[in-house]
This record gives structure tokens, C-alpha cells and sequence, in this order.
């Protein structure tokens, strides 16, 4: 009998960063993202079991990287994808501004559903910009 998830899950790419006290641990591209974690391709392999902070950037085509929102998390499994690591993260308790970024991405993507064929829909970023919100 299959599970059902907590959150539903939203394929999108956007940079990511795991960080430890001792600094960047890991970089890559998210594969898909929900209100309760993220999978992500990896340059590094973090330790199951870890927590960090994990950074995640917005890729805008011609304009580069969003402000990063950083959230804590704690790393799931990690295993293997030939030269890369593949990586699920489980977002800790979060604070009510943590909560309301990580909000907006998940509203537009259920508001903008995109097709899984066209690479272009794949890498497409959010329309807005977190460096503008009073922190």
C-alpha cells in the first residue's frame, strides 16, 4: 500500500548550498521541493543525519541568483548518482519569516504547474526577488 506524502512535491531547479559551522559543505541544483524538504544533485555527500543550513537560490535566465533563503535542515538519505550525489533534506522547525519565503515558492509553483517535457519550464525561477523584504 503506497504512503502518501505530508506535502505534495514540485519539480523545480534552483541552487542550492549545504553549510555547516565549518562552511560550505555540498552545492548543487534542487530536483524537486516541498514545504516539509527538498531532493537535490550534489557536488559533496553530506552525512545522514546531519543538520545544516541549507541555501537556496533562485535562477533567473538572464539576471543570475535571487538572495538566497536559508533554512536549517537535516539530510535524509544520500546516495550515489554517478559522479554527483543525490540527496533528500527534511526542513527543521522554521521561524514565521522562514515560513512565509518558503510559502511563496510553494504558491506560485502550485500556481504555475509546469511541464515536465520542456527543460526551459524546468529551470524557471520565481518572479520576485527576497533581497527587497525587511529582514
Amino acid at each position: 500500500m503506497p504512503t502518501e506524502r505530508q506535502f505534495p512535491r514540485y519539480a523545480i531547479g534552483t541552487q542550492v548550498e549545504l553549510r555547516t559551522k565549518s562552511g560550505v559543505i555540498a552545492r548543487g541544483r534542487t530536483t524537486n521541493l516541498s514545504r516539509g524538504g527538498l531532493c537535490a544533485d550534489l557536488d559533496g555527500e553530506p552525512a545522514r543525519g546531519q543538520q545544516l543550513e541549507v541555501s537556496i537560490a533562485l535562477i533567473f535566465n538572464a539576471d543570475g541568483l535571487s538572495e538566497p533563503l536559508e533554512l536549517p535542515a537535516r539530510v535524509v538519505w544520500c546516495t550515489s548518482l554517478g559522479e554527483t550525489r543525490h540527496a533528500g533534506l527534511s526542513f527543521l522547525p522554521l521561524t514565521r519569516e522562514q515560513t512565509t519565503f518558503l510559502d511563496m515558492f510553494i504558491r506560485f509553483l502550485e500556481d504555475n504547474p509546469e511541464d515536465e517535457d520542456d527543460e526551459a519550464a524546468r529551470s524557471r525561477s520565481l518572479p520576485f526577488d527576497l533581497s527587497s523584504v525587511k529582514r
